[in-house]
């Protein structure tokens, strides 16, 4: 949890410095860590936005987290994706798409193919409540429901979609009564209690891989920052508002107040591990900065089994133009390889 919130403190920071285009913090909302820790290694996780502690649980480097943001010539994506879209084929975590709730019938899909595997796995889904305004959240969750999909739907109620406060998204209970009217088993919990979230996710999991059936779980949180770097929340809310909610209900304060009351933690220590969490992040901050950009060629890879021929062509006036006006290009930026 400390080190997630020092890396989105620092890459905040860069993006607002211009070193990289875009970013989207987990502020007030890292307890969702938990559900991580519930899940088997080889469970397909499809994201949105704010699961990079997902990640970090699962092993993702400080380092690849920091190609992604920069898309340099490491960045396992090449270069294709915004910042914070991860994804890796190794962790078992799809590549996060920038359109609204599209992972949640593929989740199904991706589900129901493991169901026919029977190896006892299931796939997590990620959205926020705004998602579940979307056709793709009703389409993906009654697919779930008349297929026997094993997959755990994983609800994040932040209170906002971007601007819009949830009581103008909806009249009805919440996201957890939509789960129920599609026959799904449903959990509410407290979203800002890791504990809590372990439990409901660890239980749902058993549903899923026993029974062959969705679980829906909806985690009400509070989000603390902006939407994302494009967002200013102080045209919609009050900064009273969020220094109450971060004061009152802070994930981290409440992880550390249960650690020092086991005596697991000495008062002070998480000062320590956030400054040499913090000097990690920077570390491979400064070493993501000084790479350059994936190799031009990329540009035509990874889409056909073999490169038609009209790619070809136009990979081959790329490489003419750039030979020509390698100054414009700049190419001295750009990997060879």
């Amino acid at each position: 949890m400390l080190v997630l919130n020092a890396m989105d403190q620092v890459l905040y920071e860069a993006q607002r410095q211009g070193r990289i285009s875009f970013y989207m913090t987990s502020f007030g909302e890292e307890a969702l860590i938990g559900s991580a820790a519930a899940l088997h290694p080889k469970d397909m996780v499809f994201g949105q936005y704010r699961e990079a502690g997902v990640l970090l649980q699962r092993g993702f480097t400080l380092a690849q987290f920091m190609n992604q943001c920069y898309s340099n010539e490491l960045d396992l994506g090449k270069g294709r994706q915004m910042p914070i879209h991860y994804g890796t084929k190794e962790l078992c975590f799809q590549t996060i798409s920038s359109p609204l709730a599209t992972q949640i019938p593929q989740a199904a899909g991706a589900a129901y193919a493991m169901r026919r595997e029977g190896n006892k796995q299931c796939t997590i889904c990620y959205f926020g409540e705004g998602a579940a305004s979307e056709g793709d959240f009703h389409a993906g969750l009654n697919m779930a429901a008349t297929l026997g999909c094993p997959v755990i739907y994983y609800c994040r109620n932040n209170g906002y979609a971007i601007s819009t406060p949830s009581i103008e998204q909806y009249r009805g209970d919440g996201i957890a009564s939509r789960g129920i009217g599609y026959g799904i088993d449903t959990i509410r919990v407290d979203g800002n209690d890791i504990w809590a979230i372990y439990a409901a996710t660890k239980a749902a999991r058993e549903i899923a891989v026993e029974q062959n059936k969705p679980v829906l779980i909806e985690a009400m949180t509070y989000r603390v920052s902006h939407h994302s770097t494009s967002d200013d929340s102080s045209a919609y809310r009050s900064k009273k508002e969020v220094e109450d909610w971060n004061k009152r209900d802070n994930p981290i304060s409440r992880m550390r107040a249960w650690l020092e009351n086991k005596g697991w933690w000495a008062r002070g220590e998480d000062a320590e591990v956030s400054k040499t969490a913090k000097a990690e992040v920077l570390a491979a901050f400064a070493a993501a900065e000084k790479l350059k950009k994936p190799a031009i060629h990329h540009l035509f890879e990874d889409v056909y089994d073999e490169i038609p021929q009209s790619l070809m062509k136009e990979k081959a006036e790329i490489e003419e133009l750039v030979k020509k006006y390698p100054d414009y290009y700049q190419v001295n930026e750009f990997a060879r390889q």
